[in-house]
């Protein structure tokens, strides 16, 4: 095969691969560290091999059973006492194929992503830091993708991911799904790297595509699961509904070119109404137990978008105070940010405007680029024009993902250009 084929070839593995292949190595050492650096390696070895013997009909499987050989040489050059000696014996005992079929505990849950998601959401560790730690072993996000998420330094998440798996490996915290009475403790903190994981594949932070279809796919397949898990839980089932609303929109937000696509200007013919009927059925389900939450709100949210038949009828009001309303649960600056779109187009501009401006003094969002972007549309739908091309500009300057950067300087040119 071709390098570029290759290379598309393993890059492809890694985004179906990598979470399945890590979470196994977890299960069978124990050692998150060394997990991490086998499956690595594993990966590398995969771009001379297969451009050699071409690419396997099972690439999980040869993934997973070169990192598995990997990890098992390590342990035993490391083999100095009865416990490393008796991990080698535990990984080593069977030298045939990985069988993705295994299931290494008594859980009732045949999945070592889940386990690992339960895992990483042990109560002992604080909550950002079993999301952060969720997204880096399950998702394969590096540690820059994490921080932008949490809008924090690179350095700040390095060393909170360095304390999640101190602490997992001190208090002997076990691998597996816990029994249905501890499930409501570890909800908040799965619900969240679930969520997360899914914003990551819908809008990822870095890189030359919006949409990372991969990550998407697998949130929504850890939701159902946890459904199925925790039927009687509302935000549970609002999450699914949030993500099944959200993804419904998943293929038109670019266009064939890969050009970002806004909401409005979106082919709502071509939204997935499947899709679309299912997560307005778990949010009608879940709202009747009137235990209300922040991603049933969210769920609603989106329902108020992908039920209004054209962007000219979308309910704005109602949108402004479901935000409002979320804020209540979520008292965050992007929620905050999200409100006073809803209010601007609502309302007027300005009072959108106005809202933009209070966290512009707050310094809360100095960093992310939607706050100036949101600025910018605001003021371009006032007919603010220089106003609206410098904050553009400032846009500019933070955001990190291609598709986006295109489309602001696209705004930006429109607003520049001569007759604009």
């Amino acid at each position: 095969m071709s390098v570029p084929d290759v290379e598309e070839a393993v890059a492809a593995a890694f985004r179906e691969e990598w979470g399945q292949v890590v979470a196994t190595l977890i299960r069978v050492t124990g050692d998150w560290d060394l997990a991490e650096e086998c499956a690595q390696d594993a990966f590398a070895q995969a771009l001379d091999r297969w451009r050699r013997d071409g690419v396997p009909r099972r690439p999980g499987a040869w993934l997973t059973t070169t990192a598995r050989n990997r990890a098992l040489d390590v342990l035993r050059r490391e083999a100095v006492g009865a416990a490393k000696l008796r991990e080698v014996a535990v990984l080593g005992r069977d030298e045939g194929p990985y069988d993705p079929e295994y299931d290494g505990d008594d859980s009732g849950v045949e999945d070592d992503r889940l386990r690992l998601l339960f895992t990483c959401c042990h109560p002992a560790l604080p909550i950002e830091a079993r999301v952060a730690l969720t997204l880096r072993t399950l998702a394969g996000l590096t540690t820059p993708e994490i921080a932008r998420a949490f809008l924090v330094p690179e350095a700040t998440m390095a060393q909170r991911l360095v304390r999640a798996k101190k602490k997992i490996r001190n208090a002997g915290v076990p691998y597996r799904v816990p029994p249905a009475h501890l499930l409501p403790e570890r909800t908040t903190g799965v619900l969240g790297v679930v969520y997360l994981l899914f914003n990551e594949g819908y809008a990822a932070t870095s890189g030359a595509d919006l949409v990372r279809t991969n990550l998407c796919a697998e949130a929504i397949r850890l939701a159902r699961v946890l459904a199925r898990l925790m039927p009687d839980e509302p935000e549970v089932l609002g999450l699914l509904a949030l993500l099944l609303l959200h993804d419904a929109r998943r293929d038109t937000r670019v266009d064939a070119a890969g050009e970002l696509v806004t909401l409005e200007d979106q082919d709502r013919t071509a939204w997935d109404r499947a899709e679309i009927d299912e997560g307005a059925a778990l949010l009608e389900t879940t709202l009747r137990r009137r235990r209300p939450g922040p991603y049933q709100i969210q769920a609603a949210i989106a329902a108020c978008h992908t039920t209004a038949p054209t962007a000219e009828e979308t309910d704005w009001a109602d949108i402004a105070a479901l935000y409002g309303e979320l804020e209540r649960f979520v008292p965050s600056a992007v929620v905050r940010l999200n409100r006073a779109v809803a209010v601007g187009m609502t309302e007027h501009p300005d009072a959108g405007l106005e809202l933009v401006a209070g966290l512009e003094r707050s310094g809360e969002l100095a960093d992310y680029h939607l706050l100036p972007a949101t600025r910018a549309d605001l003021l371009r739908r006032d007919g603010r024009t220089a106003e609206a091309a410098e904050a553009y500009g400032r846009a500019l300057e933070l955001v990190e993902n291609d598709a986006e950067r295109r489309f602001l300087e696209r705004r930006l040119r429109s607003l520049t250009s001569p007759g604009s």
